[in-house]
């Protein structure tokens, strides 16, 4: 008998326990307190708008379901609103880091753009007042005319470089024609007044500085063309995401992001997540004419890396820089050399001066073995034939892998356009796929989970079962949760704008697809350092003992530091610009070589 009243009892308590587990269920489902517990803490609205208690009946327009429902309609609105503001600011976030990188290389490439110009035209300015001191006063306002438009011009400025060329060499005639050629004539030979207009105006008939003129644009534009381009590029990325930033999303995606995140509140829900399939329904349903984007900007990470590697690639920008100083002097020099044919043809041209009129001779041009220290011979200087040209000496040192650090101080260390042009390729080739993998970003942490039940924008479900649809407006015509009825205008604009920047980067440099690989430019034994280097970055060399590295910059294959170059050895500040960032294979140069290069240095009076 005993084991029968033992089960009965048994059955007894167990239906007892779970009656009363039922009736503190009921009674918790039928409380709001922690849906209003989340309104409050998303700061989604007034807490009075949450009712205590669900409620039935209730006219809802997103959040719609049988039962009782914790949400009215104000509060709907308010997760609308709220969904619409938190999507966009999750948008900006990521877009934010893209934009930065971009603006923040631009600023480094611009800064670097702008110190080579500086140095460069120092390295100009005292050419003219070291070697031709009669005319430097009145030519350094020219120069300093010169590389602000060369500034302007790689800024993306509408000038013409070939124009601000000639025109630095229109203006530099009258004063080698009337300092140095024919010095005794007063300011009336070709400085000043109608003279000097007509020598001005003419200077392109007469020709008095040969082909040099026209190789020194030909040059420059070669090497500032594609830093004018980069610039361009760099300032239109900006542009895009300033666009991108700013999309508004339409009625049917916020109702779907609605549906997505707050729907759940309404029935007490507050902790459960999307599915990953039903969130990236959602996404990409809002995000479909971001997405549109990804086709141009791929491209245009193609054109960044191209523009990237024509600007530091083989130091070009670099070596056409401080190519200036030599190819003004060698125009000089030549306007020197064919003084007296000059004089003829200018006379013929302009007629003579009027000191000459007035007495019917013509000065002498002072000799060139009686010149002053500062002023150049009338005749060819004898530079031993064995001794190559400033161009040809830096031709043969172009192969050198290292950048130019041209330091003034430590204190004041720009970074080389290889170590920046590095470290924004390893950067930007991340976000090659950035619009494509959007709305992926948007899915990720929080938001979604994979395992166990997830939301599906009606019911709490193992796993989503519709069809994912992908990227693009085509996509969106099969997509079960959001309508997605044309595409975003501004958008489409942007779309439209980049793909014809990209037909006109490619227009202007026509190889830059057939542009050698990173890797190439910075391959080789000799590339073992970078030249963003000196005692205070931890990095010294002495001997063949290791170089330290304490760089913070992201580690790259090939990038090092170099060692550090004698300050004892005494050359010409161009070579010592290339000598100052070489790796032991650049130091380890014959001394027939050093002998060589001090040897040009006294004939260039540039010690």
């Amino acid at each position: 008998m005993s084991r029968g009243i033992c089960p009965r009892v048994n059955v007894w308590r167990i239906f007892s326990a779970l009656f009363f587990l039922v009736k503190v269920t009921v009674v918790d489902a039928y409380s709001c307190h922690e849906v209003k517990t989340a309104f409050q803490v998303r700061q989604i609205g007034p807490l009075k708008w949450v009712p205590e208690t669900p409620g039935t009946d209730v006219d809802l327009l997103v959040c719609k379901h049988q039962g009782p429902s914790c949400c009215t309609r104000k509060m709907e609105e308010s997760y609308q609103a709220a969904v619409r503001r938190e999507t966009l600011q999750n948008i900006r976030s990521y877009s934010f880091e893209l934009k930065y990188l971009i603006s923040g290389h631009a600023a480094a490439f611009q800064d670097t753009f702008q110190y080579l110009l500086s140095f460069s035209q120092g390295h100009l300015s005292s050419l003219l007042e070291d070697t031709y001191s009669p005319l430097s006063r009145e030519a350094l306002p020219h120069v300093n005319t010169l590389f602000s438009s060369l500034s302007l011009y790689i800024r993306g400025h509408n000038l013409s470089l070939e124009a601000a060329v000639a025109r630095f060499h229109d203006n530099l005639f009258p004063l080698v024609y009337g300092r140095l050629i024919n010095p005794g004539v007063g300011a009336e030979g070709g400085v000043e007044g109608e003279r000097g207009d007509c020598l001005r105006a003419t200077r392109q008939d007469v020709n008095p500085f040969g082909a040099h003129p026209e190789g020194l644009a030909r040059e420059l534009g070669h090497a500032l063309g594609a830093g004018r381009a980069l610039s361009l590029a760099l300032a239109e990325g900006t542009e895009v995401m300033n666009s991108s930033e700013h999309v508004s999303l339409t009625k049917e995606c916020v109702r779907g992001l609605t549906k997505m995140q707050y729907c759940s509140h309404c029935r007490g829900l507050t902790l459960i997540k999307s599915c990953v399939g039903y969130c990236l329904n959602v996404m990409r349903g809002c995000l479909a004419s971001v997405t549109e984007l990804d086709g141009p900007w791929r491209r245009y990470v193609a054109a960044l890396e191209g523009l990237t590697h024509a600007v530091a690639g083989q130091h070009s920008l670099e070596l056409a820089l401080l190519g200036v100083r030599g190819h003004v002097n060698e125009a000089i020099l030549h306007a020197q050399l064919n003084g007296p044919t000059l004089t003829a043809t200018v006379d013929k041209v302009c007629g003579p001066s009027a000191q000459e009129s007035a007495t019917g001779t013509r000065p002498d041009p002072t000799p060139g073995v009686t010149s002053s220290p500062g002023t150049p011979s009338s005749h060819a200087p004898s530079v031993p034939p064995s001794i190559p040209a400033p161009e040809q000496l830096m031709g043969r040192l172009a192969h050198l892998r290292s950048s130019f650090p041209l330091k003034p101080s430590k204190n004041d260390k720009p970074r080389s356009l290889k170590k920046i042009s590095r470290e924004f390729l390893t950067y930007i080739q991340r976000y090659k796929s950035f619009f494509a993998a959007l709305p992926e970003m948007l899915c990720e942490g929080e938001m979604v989970v994979e395992d166990f039940t997830c939301w599906s924008g009606d019911d709490v479900v193992e796993s989503y079962t519709a069809r994912v649809v992908g990227n693009g407006l085509q996509a969106q015509k099969q997509n079960p949760e959001v309508k997605v009825r044309s595409a975003n205008p501004v958008l489409a604009e942007v779309k439209k704008r980049l793909e014809r920047f990209n037909q006109e980067i490619q227009e202007m440099l026509p190889g830059l697809s057939q542009r050698e690989s990173w890797e190439d430019l910075g391959s080789g034994e000799a590339d073992e350092g970078s030249a963003d280097c000196d005692d205070e970055d931890g990095c010294q060399g002495s001997g063949t003992g290791a170089i330290a590295s304490t760089d913070n910059q992201p580690d790259v294959p090939g990038e090092g530091k170099p060692m550090e170059v004698n300050p004892a050895v005494h050359l010409p500040p161009s070579v010592k610009a290339i000598g100052a960032g070489c790796r032991p294979a650049c130091l380890a140069l014959p001394m027939a070589l050093t002998l060589i290069l001090a040897t040009l240095a006294l004939q260039w009076n540039l010690l």
